[in-house]
């Protein structure tokens, strides 16, 4: 069973606040349940997600991020992903909130914006409907969580979506963690290596394989799979603007020896791109040092977009330098 606690957003209001509160403060992570998300299309999408994965190489370059451009979107391999370094043992496909080639951010050249690269149903009957319906759904629940919160800080419900995600920065990604050895060569040593999420809260649903691991006080724990739940966790941009009341906890994800691959959809619900992340309180100490990377999010300034860019490009460095270096600037 899992150790991380459990809220039930059937609850009261102030209720699920009082208890969003307390699992940010303590751990940063919780899982949800009564959350509303349809079940039935949850299962469709992991399996549709298999379908995909198990397409040849051939087929899945074509959607390979490369072609996505600016907008951040599309398929890569495995090792593709970096983690402070080295690579994830890890594929995936990175999606987001869809959007047409004429729409104004588009046009504007905004990174991370805009259409994406996903199988017709030529190829993959019924995934991109479902892709979009799930996102649709998740979304939603996105704003409900931070109502919450916004009412556990003793802000009216509707504050951040006022002043931080009127118009969200959905980045929706599919990941498969095989469970095949890591060839000889290759310097993966996790799925995913330790890190914090970059926005407000990631919203994860995973399969029943299990790996994740969050770092608490006395060491590392299972944040294992609770059946039908969504587990939440508070990202850097929660915890710049609380000063530290909620918690942007490292996490990780082991190798997979499970003898089956593991299917896990992380929607990370972030602020604005061009909001301005301004704290709420002062940072109530100097995170540095419980950070792996020695880096403190309390130090930011500027808008969200800035942040996540500078994120973003060392986590794929050469599709960094082929379409952000405009905004990036140097490596």
């Amino acid at each position: 069973m899992p150790s991380l606690p459990i809220i039930d957003l059937t609850e009261a209001p102030a209720e699920v606040a009082r208890q969003i509160q307390q699992a940010g403060q303590a751990y940063g992570f919780f899982y949800l349940v009564g959350h509303g998300v349809d079940e039935a299309l949850a299962r469709r999408l992991e399996a549709l997600s298999h379908q995909f994965f198990a397409l040849p190489e051939a087929i899945k370059v074509r959607f390979a991020m490369a072609r996505g451009g600016r907008a951040w979107r599309g398929w890569f391999p495995l090792g593709g992903e970096l983690t402070s370094g080295r690579p994830d043992w890890k594929e995936g496909l990175y999606l987001g909130t869809e959007l047409s080639g004429d729409d104004p951010r588009v046009q504007a050249g905004l990174p991370m914006h805009g259409p994406n690269l996903l199988p017709d149903d030529d190829l993959l009957p019924g995934f991109r409907a479902t892709v979009f319906a799930y996102l649709d759904q998740v979304t939603q629940l996105g704003q409900r969580v931070m109502a919450a919160v916004a009412r556990s800080l003793g802000l009216r419900d509707d504050h951040f979506a006022r002043e931080i995600t009127a118009d969200p920065l959905i980045l929706f990604r599919i990941f498969l963690y095989p469970s095949r050895p890591v060839p000889e060569g290759v310097p993966a040593e996790h799925g995913v290596g330790e890190h914090t999420d970059y926005g407000l809260i990631t919203l994860l649903r995973q399969d029943d394989v299990g790996g994740l691991q969050v770092r608490t006080s006395s060491g590392w724990i299972e944040a294992g799979p609770l059946p039908g739940a969504f587990l939440c966790n508070v990202g850097d941009m929660l915890d710049r603007m609380t000063g530290g009341r909620y918690r942007s906890v490292p996490h990780r994800v082991l190798l997979n020896h499970s003898g089956r691959d593991r299917l896990s959809m992380p929607l990370f619900f972030d602020p604005s791109f061009d909001a301005r992340i301004v704290p709420l309180a002062p940072p109530a100490e100097d995170d540095r040092e419980r950070r792996w990377d020695r880096e403190s999010v309390h130090t930011f300034q500027g808008t969200y977009g800035d942040y996540l860019l500078t994120k973003v490009g060392r986590v794929f460095p050469g599709l960094r330098a082929e379409v952000l270096a405009d905004d990036l600037g140097p490596a």
